[in-house]
């Protein structure tokens, strides 16, 4: 893994902006809308209903966010929706994460890019784990490695992100650190979100799991999951201080999921202005602090432009991740 796409993802975690910004007063939604780009209990799901429901809660919106879940193609069905038939949609706004900006690099929406969409805000950085069952024989996370080592067929692990996507590219950036040569054998299993790879977990399907702490905090407090390792760079506060890193266990991946939104391309700067101005609101309040402290999150504090150019260079560094990992040439 590149020292520079490691270093990125934890400067941008403590990276902030100038204090809120004022609502702009000639634009407000008539209908909010949030697409999650998944089915329901994966991570794009988790941002549209917590920021949905906090900006009602704040204020910041006039009526209750409407959530509405458009999986497949590991974001790319979303994508194109709001590329082809709702590029002028005041109203709407779409989740997004690292996963968005690895398919993005990838290529991996046929025909669109990502200047096709404006980039409102981001409301946290969301770090990686990769887990178990409870009742699963492996205890860590060098003997899931030392597994795949010997057996690869042995040892299938899903995710809520395509192949190749970003929860594929944690398990490989794992693996190259745990010293598996060709790491394109590692068998990884796509679902259309978190949820559903857990529940496939969960039923024997699968034997590990791989994701980000927000989307598994139901199941490690329900006692479904047992987490292997989580992909930060030093261990988190709270209560999720128990969870070793990967690091701690010798395996030196880092990997933290920015989450946020994006817009339609064609729409109005008072809508732009009105959107990132209240994820902006949203993000310095106590009602979201609280929530990214429940669930994991790390500070990523950024809107308009800033926002903006953190994609564009997320993108750059995981096309050269993927280059180097083998997924693109």
């Amino acid at each position: 893994m590149t020292t520079t796409f490691r270093r990125g993802l934890i400067a941008a975690a403590l990276l902030g902006t100038a204090p809120a910004a004022l609502m702009a007063q000639d634009f407000t939604p008539e209908n909010p809308e949030c697409i999650a780009p998944a089915n329901p209990g994966g991570g794009w799901d988790f941002t549209c209903r917590q920021v949905g429901k906090t900006l009602q809660d704040l204020d910041l919106i006039p009526s209750t966010m409407q959530v509405v879940n458009l999986a497949g193609g590991g974001g790319g069905v979303a994508f194109a929706e709001v590329v082809n038939k709702r590029k002028d949609d005041n109203d709407l706004i779409v989740a997004a994460s690292s996963a968005t900006a690895t398919r993005l690099a990838q290529n991996a929406y046929p025909g669109n890019t990502m200047d096709q969409v404006r980039w409102l805000g981001s409301v946290g950085a969301d770090y990686g784990v990769i887990a178990v069952s409870a009742d699963s024989e492996v205890q860590d996370l060098p003997q899931l490695m030392e597994m795949i080592k010997n057996d690869p067929t042995s040892i299938s692990i899903g995710g809520g992100s395509a192949v190749g996507g970003w929860d594929h590219l944690k398990v490989l950036i794992a693996a190259q650190e745990a010293g598996i040569e060709d790491v394109r054998g590692v068998k990884y299993i796509a679902f259309d979100g978190g949820g559903e790879a857990v529940t496939q977990l969960l039923g024997g399907s699968l034997q590990a799991f791989t994701g980000d702490l927000s989307e598994s905090t139901g199941f490690i407090e329900s006692g479904d999951i047992r987490v292997l390792a989580v992909l930060a760079p030093e261990r988190l506060a709270g209560e999720f201080s128990e969870i070793p890193t990967a690091k701690e266990q010798g395996i030196d991946a880092v990997g933290a999921n920015w989450r946020g939104f994006y817009g339609p391309g064609e729409m109005s700067d008072a809508a732009y202005d009105y959107w990132s101005g209240a994820i902006d609101q949203l993000y310095s309040s106590e009602e979201w602090q609280a929530i990214m402290e429940a669930n994991g999150l790390a500070p990523l504090d950024l809107q308009g432009e800033e926002f903006q150019a953190f994609v564009q260079e997320s993108v750059n560094e995981i096309t050269e991740l993927s280059k180097e990992i083998g997924i693109i040439q």
